[in-house]
């Protein structure tokens, strides 16, 4: 029969925070590791939907992790999704390109 009597480390309340999962030491021995809480990531700032390319970490977990990882390689990546600077870039252009054409027209008068 399979020994499945588990050390515990550290605190042992068992919370809604600090569940644990049995994980087997070099050793043999059954440990409880404390799991961490997944978090809904970081979110666009104009749509509110999840970012893409950016992990699901605690806010203090960002400091340990490369560039790469916290950011997206665009305009005001890892703030804002692809599709919202898309839609800016557009809304950009054409208001452009609407006061050319609006002064092109007040020229012919």
């Amino acid at each position: 029969m399979k020994d499945t009597r588990i050390t515990l480390v550290g605190r042992h309340y068992a919370t809604k925070s600090r569940k644990s999962v049995p994980v087997k030491t070099p050793g043999g021995r059954l440990v409880a590791q404390v799991l961490t809480k997944k978090t809904k990531g970081p979110r666009c700032s104009d749509c509110k939907t999840p970012l893409k390319g950016i992990k699901h970490l605690k806010t203090s977990a960002y400091r340990n992790l490369k560039k790469r990882d916290r950011t997206v390689s665009r305009a005001y990546g890892g703030k804002t999704c692809g599709s919202c600077i898309r839609s800016r870039i557009m809304r950009a252009f054409l208001l452009e390109e609407h006061k050319a054409v609006k002064k092109l027209m007040a020229d012919k008068k």
